[in-house]
């Protein structure tokens, strides 16, 4: 059992790779946040686009990235690190370029601008979290991780503010939006390229073990499915239920994404350090256990109806937000103390499958839910998150653990 220690932010910077990839790190995510929230506004807006068309391309693009991922795990299994990092920031400079030379009306060009978007967006977070694992290890690494995603969403939050103000320019300022975003994304590709960081690639020997992972990570990867409805819950879930079965004003639904967002930056990583001392295995579950009671609360929160109602589930949301940090801070960790060193590209790959598809059906999920009720919706979440969580917490690890893996028992 590990026993927590005070984190340096100075070694939390060289666990991360580097001053200038920490550099490359906040400005690809303040380039995604300028973008990411207003590429529909974009193309319905400034190609003349229909709202149906619009989304389908987007989704096709998330799509897309999910095939690619299967490949990223190979690329980086051969060594590749910040090469696949600075390539899925260059995929998206490409996706940028595209948007600014499609004419108005031309749905393909967009299409194919949101498939080198949506694969350059998937592809980033295996290849970030591959570096982390190499050059941190133990619980330095997950303290890393932890401090990437808080960059991260703080980086995200200043983008889509800044973005929102430039929204009262209509067509051209959306345009020039686009264009400092590619700029932001050819800025970071160069930075986190010039750390030249590389691993020692899979051999021949270890050719017969490609499939590793698998067995160890079976219930993790269908669990993480289901606890990736977290990440939907104040940004679709919320806003639904705030708006069409309590009537509450939007900005209750404003004021709960912003905390979120606050939350998640000022405690990821000391809330990450402080359950160090359990293991990442025992973490995860109990990040389940959390959500579900957050999910319970808002079942009961929505009972109250007009009036209360609305402030309740601002009050319910903080613990759901908890359990979302605590998520986020033991499963990409769990993932990479579990994984062979020989198959780690491939393992988070698959691990970024699971989150992928996640993201891609909650909303359906959440959306056919709603209109049964509350109990429909906050029960199913309930029961399917504690079956997840009770999945992770009676896995078992099998094989031998890998070699030169500090820290604490998963």
């Amino acid at each position: 059992m590990a026993t927590t220690t005070k984190i340096d932010p100075r070694a939390l910077v060289r666990a991360l790779g580097g001053p200038r990839y920490a550099v490359a790190l906040a400005v690809d995510a303040l380039g995604t946040g300028l973008l990411r929230p207003f590429l529909l506004l974009y193309g319905v807006t400034v190609l003349k686009l229909s709202a149906p068309a619009t989304g389908m391309a987007m989704t096709a693009g998330v799509v897309v990235g999910l095939v690619c991922m299967p490949g990223v795990g190979r690329w980086l299994d051969r060594g590749a690190r910040s090469t696949v990092v600075a390539a899925s920031m260059l995929v998206r400079v490409l996706g940028v370029a595209l948007l600014l030379a499609t004419p108005a009306g031309h749905g393909w060009l967009f299409a194919t601008a949101a498939l080198f978007l949506g694969a350059g967006n998937q592809a980033w977070p295996a290849a970030h979290a591959a570096l982390v694992a190499t050059v941190a290890r133990g619980r330095d690494r997950d303290a890393a991780l932890a401090a990437g995603r808080a960059l991260r969403n703080a980086a995200l939050g200043v983008g889509a503010l800044i973005a929102t103000a430039c929204l009262a320019g209509g067509t051209a300022a959306l345009q020039a939006l686009a264009a400092v975003t590619g700029l932001a994304y050819l800025a970071a590709a160069a930075l986190a390229w010039s750390v030249r960081l590389q691993a020692r690639p899979a051999t021949a020997d270890d050719a017969h073990e490609h499939d590793g992972p698998a067995p160890r990570m079976r219930a993790l990867l269908a669990a993480n499915v289901i606890y990736v409805f977290c990440l939907n819950v104040p940004e679709i879930a919320l806003p639904l239920v705030l708006v069409t079965q309590l009537h509450a004003s939007p900005v209750w639904s404003a004021a709960i994404f912003v905390a979120n967002t606050v939350l998640v930056v000022t405690l990821q990583v000391p809330l990450t350090v402080l359950l160090s001392r359990y293991s990442r295995r025992a973490v995860l579950a109990g990040a389940g256990a959390v959500l579900a009671v957050s999910y319970v609360g808002f079942l009961a929160a929505t009972s109250l109806g007009r009036g209360w109602g609305a402030p309740a589930v601002a009050a319910v949301s903080v613990v759901c937000t908890l359990g979302e940090i605590i998520y986020a801070g033991s499963a990409t960790a769990l993932v990479t103390h579990l994984a062979p060193a020989r198959a780690l590209g491939r393992a988070l790959a698959r691990f970024e499958l699971s989150t992928g598809f996640g993201l891609a059906v909650s909303p359906m999920a959440i959306t056919a839910l709603a209109p049964h009720g509350p109990t429909a919706l906050w029960g199913g979440l309930t029961a399917a998150t504690l079956v997840s969580a009770a999945a992770v917490a009676t896995e078992k690890d099998g094989g031998t653990r890998p070699r030169g893996r500090a820290g604490a028992s998963s």
